[in-house]
């Protein structure tokens, strides 16, 4: 089987140095590993939401989905709700998926759907020219706040954490080749798989100079301790200059959620079978 050529011929319009680039070009790396491994790349479905983020779905060659700003976690939970064989990636932004579409994360995380969600989290609004998101740092001037924000931003993988998330890790696009086992993780992860990509945006917020003396690898660290990826995920809180880990932080098994939502019978007699299946499964 001849593979497939996984870069479309659309016209890139990211600006030169972006770091959705390093995330595209990764996430099209493991996809061609997986196909090699013999993964039909027809039943993976990438969805993206609004933002520079987005234009992913344009750029490599699998079945994609343009959700709303927001909602790509809905759009991609239905997708895996209807057909469970499928393999669901949702490409979002800080502001696309901490914003406005917040209260989907969460409720995904603690339904433990099994989707594979990747923030590209420059802590910006990079599409519509330099607003603040809830990742950016507390003073950021842009063109919604030119005197500085006034608010401190939110810890994605601490509250991921809190959320139920059944995998949650952080890459960085300066370090391909560790994103690279972090989505291949993610993707085969079988549950609810959060990463938090601290994506550099060249023109409106180039923290590449902050990242890169910060950054260290979490080795050593035992993913299976809940109580120690919570420790990790408060060490940098995206306001002071604490280093800053990178890779996963915290993973386990648990029954996920589509596997609960067919019962054995029409009506609620199914429902209700499922339910109590789940519970004696839990204790």
């Amino acid at each position: 089987m001849t593979p497939r050529q996984l870069i479309t011929d659309a016209k890139n319009t990211w600006c030169p140095g972006c770091g959705n680039f390093t995330i595209q070009h990764t996430l099209k790396n493991v996809l061609a590993d997986l196909e090699r491994e013999g993964t039909l790349l027809d039943n993976v479905v990438l969805v993206s939401g609004i933002g520079c983020h987005a234009k992913i779905a344009d750029y490599l060659n699998i079945n994609s989905f343009y959700t709303l700003h927001g909602r790509t976690i809905p759009v991609a939970t239905g997708i895996r709700l209807a057909n469970p064989g499928l393999s669901v990636i949702c490409c979002c932004g800080d502001g696309d998926c901490y914003a406005e579409g917040l209260d989907h994360l969460l409720f995904a995380a603690k339904r433990n759907i099994d989707l594979t969600v990747i923030v590209h989290n420059n802590r910006v609004y990079g599409l519509t020219t330099g607003q603040y998101t809830p990742t950016s740092p507390l003073g950021f001037k842009g063109k919604s706040t030119p005197r500085g924000t006034l608010e401190n931003p939110l810890n994605p993988v601490e509250l991921m954490l809190a959320a139920g998330a059944t995998y949650v890790a952080r890459g960085y696009t300066k370090k391909m080749d560790q994103l690279r086992t972090l989505f291949r993780e993610g993707i085969s992860h079988r549950g609810f798989a959060f990463i938090d990509v601290l994506q550099i945006c060249a023109t409106f917020f180039p923290a590449a100079d902050y990242y890169t003396p910060r950054v260290y690898d979490l080795n050593g660290h035992d993913p299976s301790r809940f109580e120690d990826a919570c420790m990790k995920a408060r060490e940098w809180d995206y306001t002071t200059d604490a280093p800053i880990a990178l890779g996963t932080f915290y993973r386990r098994q648990s029954p996920v959620f589509e596997a609960h939502t067919k019962g054995p019978g029409p009506g609620t007699a199914g429902r209700d079978k499922a339910v109590r299946e789940l519970l004696e499964k839990r204790g």
